[in-house]
């Protein structure tokens, strides 16, 4: 970070606040005027003998060499000397934050993808044609966890979602299993209403419920936080 002109401000002042109080002595303001042209500025503001500070703010508020318009013009360049190297860092930060917001972005997407892909296979080597028939169901799924993770709880409610899922899995199972029967829609109704009571799972859905929030809730927050932050720095004044 290069904000080390600072310093050479505070020498430029620590030179007034010096050369101010030999100057009570000598009533001339030579050493002032030779500093403060070194820095680039007008000699010609220094005046040639000490004047009333009282309206001063960083200068000695007494007899002094610096007068309110060499305090600005100060001021002034203090802020074009800071301003580069913080503009510089504040550019250099919202980009770090921009290519890991995108390198995470890109790695938690194929997460999923390789997910939904090895779920995929493993299902048709085991199940193959029975599975193949009710694969969209698995495919909205992921398709429903894209979206929770792209916009959030607004978009998808995960409790909702997944008791869909395993209420409509139960369905085409119990109808697989029984494919014998021609089961009414009231009655499969009866049946999604009671999956909680029967338990066809067993303890999965509980489990997965639980891993998916933590894992979606921390990934969206995360992802989220790295897309806020180059923003933090575009709208705050340099």
């Amino acid at each position: 970070m290069k904000i080390l002109k600072v310093p050479s401000i505070i020498c430029t002042l620590a030179v007034f606040f010096v050369s101010a109080r030999a100057e009570q002595k000598s009533k001339s303001c030579s050493e002032v005027r030779i500093a403060y042209s070194s820095k680039g500025f007008n000699h010609n503001d220094v005046p040639n003998q000490g004047v009333n500070g009282a309206h001063l703010k960083v200068c000695p508020q007494g007899f002094s060499c610096c007068t309110v318009e060499m305090e600005e013009k100060l001021s002034q360049q203090s802020c074009s000397d800071l301003k580069a190297p913080v503009s510089q860092l504040s550019d250099s930060l919202r980009s770090t934050f921009t290519q890991r917001h995108q390198h995470f972005d890109q790695f938690f997407r194929e997460l999923l993808e390789n997910a939904e892909r090895s779920l995929h296979d493993m299902f048709v080597r085991t199940y193959g044609m029975m599975y193949m028939k009710n694969a969209e169901l698995f495919q909205r799924f992921f398709g429903e966890l894209r979206r929770y993770y792209a916009a959030g709880g607004a978009a998808v409610s995960l409790d909702a979602m997944l008791a869909d899922f395993w209420a409509e899995l139960l369905e085409r199972m119990f109808r697989l299993v029984n494919v014998q029967y021609d089961f009414p829609e009231a009655y499969m109704g009866c049946v999604s209403r009671h999956t909680e009571e029967l338990r066809p799972f067993g303890d999965v859905p509980r489990k997965l419920r639980l891993q998916l929030t933590r894992a979606f809730v921390a990934a969206r927050t995360f992802t989220r936080g790295l897309e806020l932050l180059p923003r933090c720095w575009t709208r705050s004044p340099r």
